[in-house]
């Protein structure tokens, strides 16, 4: 491989602003595996965020973009994974794409085939075009993908800032996770937070029914369990607070001490012969040994609390019925009743056909 721009180049990165910046380019912000697309001729690479290749795992990415590309070119993009309706993004499916056994990777390339989303291009031919303004970039991006086709794409973008609030207001429908805006005149620089990304911020009242020990201190909390009541009156697990000082998790853990209770008096009792994801009635609970979507196999048992106590977060979006990251605390709520921290609570996303967001690219 012979590219005027070549591997490993760790991506341009955004930093969170609280409002549009005005004067930018704005684009959806997906949801999905950040990678940077080599290829030379027949040979073709996708690079990770950390540099790493990830070509092995999406196969039918590499027969897609050999199919799009020009022969010799260097893009920024997004691979992701559809869900079998067509109306969002499935990024939990999308992990499990990433697998050591090639016979389960030539599997899921066909039952959970990934599309890529380009959003940037760094080189094409023998021309670095990393010194270039963003808007020349991209309008030598929008040439080369004029003619390609499904899965692959080109990002959505637009220079009016309220097209882009709508945008932001009506797209987490479809599973994207707010807005990246980029100044015209941006020159890409790797590794260097400088465009800018809006993301949706809200808060919610839940129970804080359990806690892992830090791993690096017995009387310390690691995290706290987080559970919201569904519509049977079960309590659901729904995430997790994890960031916070040695000094608050040393205190936490003792204030926890008199509400620690025996597994089988709690909500989510892992020892009952019932699934692995979900209590009886369907609510997810955090069972001993569940396996943790970002390391297979970890240990995640926890010590059981009366769900007795109720604090504020704020999170950026659901997955399903659980936070897509970790939520952040805010404080806690000694006037709200446990039994009234339900998912009606939750702000509901617009309905938004992904075909939507892909066709206007």
């Amino acid at each position: 491989m012979d590219l005027p721009v070549m591997p490993p180049v760790r991506p341009m990165l955004a930093k969170p602003v609280k409002k549009m910046p005005p004067g930018q380019l704005y684009e959806p912000k997906w949801d999905g595996f950040r990678s940077i697309i080599f290829r030379d001729g027949d040979e073709l690479e996708i690079g990770s965020r950390n540099g790493k290749p990830m070509t092995r795992y999406f196969p039918e990415v590499v027969t897609a973009l050999k199919e799009n590309l020009p022969d010799r070119c260097v893009l920024d993009g997004e691979i992701v994974v559809v869900d079998p309706s067509g109306r969002g993004l499935d990024f939990e499916v999308l992990q499990q794409r990433i697998h050591p056994a090639d016979s389960r990777v030539q599997l899921l390339s066909k039952e959970t085939p990934a599309s890529f989303v380009a959003f940037d291009l760094l080189a094409i031919d023998d021309e670095d075009l990393t010194g270039q303004p963003m808007d020349r970039r991209r309008a030598r991006l929008e040439e080369i993908l004029a003619a390609a086709n499904h899965p692959v794409y080109i990002t959505p973008a637009t220079d009016d800032v309220g097209t882009a609030e709508d945008w932001f207001n009506r797209y987490e429908g479809a599973g994207l996770d707010g807005i990246i805006s980029k100044p015209r005149e941006l020159t890409y620089q790797q590794d260097k937070r400088v465009m800018n990304k809006i993301k949706h911020v809200r808060t919610a009242d839940c129970v804080v029914a359990g806690y892992r020990v830090h791993k690096g201190s017995d009387d310390a909390i690691g995290s706290l369990l987080l559970g919201l009541y569904d519509d049977d009156g079960e309590l659901s697990s729904v995430g997790v607070i994890g960031a916070l000082s040695m000094a608050k998790r040393r205190e936490l853990f003792e204030e926890f001490q008199p509400l620690v209770t025996n597994i089988e008096d709690h909500p989510w009792n892992w020892t009952e012969d019932v699934s692995m994801e979900t209590t009886a009635s369907g609510a997810r609970s955090p069972r001993k040994s569940e396996g943790s979507r970002w390391s297979a196999g970890k240990d995640l048992s926890f010590v059981p609390l009366r769900p007795e106590r109720v604090v504020e977060v704020r999170y950026d979006y659901m997955e399903g019925d659980r936070f897509r990251h970790t939520a952040q605390f805010v404080r806690w709520r000694p006037d709200r009743e446990p039994e009234s921290c339900t998912y009606k609570q939750l702000e509901q996303p617009v309905e938004f056909d992904l075909n939507e967001v892909l066709r206007r690219g």
